[in-house]
């Protein structure tokens, strides 16, 4: 994998900007941002096409993802579009008023060799003034990483929250005949194979504080969990007991691992350590007990259990008491995923012979279902920013890794063709 070495230079200007009309969004479906994108222009040197193509896909896709946005047509576009305008006094402001633009992206490059300097700026149309402006260096091949680390920074800058859009989601594909574990970009570039076990690998889950992942693999003949640094390569086996060990979730400090285990011939929900140690069984039910998702502040753990004769979700402290259902609809319900912020859990529901997504509250209000429509969509996971939904789906046929955003809308497919996907993860803003 490529890393990606920025150099931003912050231009917030806190003082100017306060003297300009407020832009403000919170999420989608509410009033929407009229913002223009200029094609990125070359600081000297040849214009590259190809290159400027590049920057602008990705931020129009990651913005246009969003849903935050309505876009100016570039054929409106007058001879500002044209002009570098790094600095707001280079902007002609009253030529994108006329367009209806709120907001403006402008930028350059510079290519030596094969390093690649990158000036992007956002600006407030209405109020002539630079909103946030960066500038990135890497090589060149970098190009698309330093485009979706932009688009994060216009979503910190209009909404507060950074967006995720430069981060990374973990899947089971099953290309080579065997299922194994893969990464990608967001929008589904730079895919890589990060196992080569010939075997069944399942469940994949980031570190928040580290760049690696664990995951289930079948690779010695049992369901063991396994902990592999995603640049070095470097593996661990840290969870070998008999039985199931299987669905692993980092804690939200990256210092525990919550994760189904039949060591004493049920699956019960029980705590280890990042070295595999043995801390605590959570559960002591009859039932099978899967699927633990943390809460975001690391006190609750939701999980899938049939103790009451169904599939369900169930909400527990994180020392195993206050155990208490969550879904009381439907026969079969599966996969938690608890929401960064807090707010919400999506899952799944088996409804006419297919599974469809769901979120609800942690008390139990406002369930809401967010898919409809032919094949089964299954493994919800958050995004780091709690916009977006990653999930798997064989709606299209074969399975393959989808994006929505939390509302159900703006659904898009993400992974390459070839095989089959599955069980998707989403990285920490890396």
């Amino acid at each position: 994998m490529r890393r990606l070495v920025l150099c931003c230079l912050l231009l917030f200007l806190s003082a100017t900007v306060a003297t300009a009309a407020p832009i403000e969004i919170r999420a989608p479906g509410q009033q929407t941002i009229p913002l223009a994108v200029t094609s990125f222009l070359p600081l000297d040197g040849t214009p590259r096409s190809a290159l400027a193509g590049q920057i602008d896909q990705v931020l129009n896709s990651d913005l246009n993802l969003s849903g935050l946005f309505t876009f100016v047509s570039p054929d409106s576009f007058l001879d500002d579009a044209g002009h570098l305008g790094l600095n707001s006094t280079d902007v002609n402001f009253a030529q994108w008023r006329l367009l209806g633009a709120q907001a403006l992206i402008k930028g350059g490059y510079r290519v030596t060799g094969e390093q690649l300097t990158l000036e992007a700026r956002c600006y407030n149309v209405t109020g002539r003034r630079l909103l946030v402006g960066r500038r990135y260096t890497g090589r060149l091949a970098d190009v698309r990483y330093m485009a979706h680390a932009f688009a994060d920074d216009v979503l910190q800058a209009l909404t507060g929250t950074a967006g995720p859009f430069n981060t990374r989601i973990a899947f089971i594909g099953d290309k080579t005949g065997h299922k194994e574990l893969y990464m990608m970009d967001v929008d589904g570039h730079h895919v890589v194979r990060l196992t080569n076990d010939r075997s069944i690998v399942l469940n994949p889950d980031f570190s928040p504080v580290a760049k690696e992942v664990i995951y289930t693999s079948y690779r010695a003949g049992n369901p063991d969990l396994y902990r592999r640094e995603i640049y070095s390569g470097a593996t661990a086996r840290i969870s070998h007991r008999r039985g199931l060990n299987i669905a692993g979730r980092y804690s939200p400090d990256g210092q525990q691992i919550v994760l189904t285990l039949s060591r004493s011939g049920n699956a019960e929900i029980c705590l280890i350590g990042l070295d595999g140690t043995f801390l605590k069984q959570l559960t002591h039910s009859w039932g099978i007990d899967v699927d633990p998702s943390w809460s975001p502040d690391g006190d609750q753990i939701a999980f899938v259990s049939d103790r009451d004769g169904n599939p369900n979700v169930f909400i527990m402290d994180v020392l195993g008491r206050n155990v208490h259902r969550l879904t009381m609809n439907g026969k079969y319900n599966a996969t938690p995923a608890w929401s960064p912020k807090g707010d919400r859990i999506a899952f799944t529901r088996l409804v006419d012979n297919r599974f469809d997504i769901y979120t609800i509250r942690p008390d139990g209000s406002d369930e809401r279902r967010l898919t409809f429509g032919p094949g089964s969509k299954e493994h919800p996971r958050w995004s780091p920013d709690g916009r977006f939904i990653v999930y798997s789906s064989d709606q299209g046929g074969r399975n393959a890794i989808y994006i929505m955003r939390a509302d159900g809308t703006g659904i898009r497919r993400i992974s390459p063709p070839g095989g089959n996907c599955y069980n998707p993860a989403w990285s920490r803003r890396w």
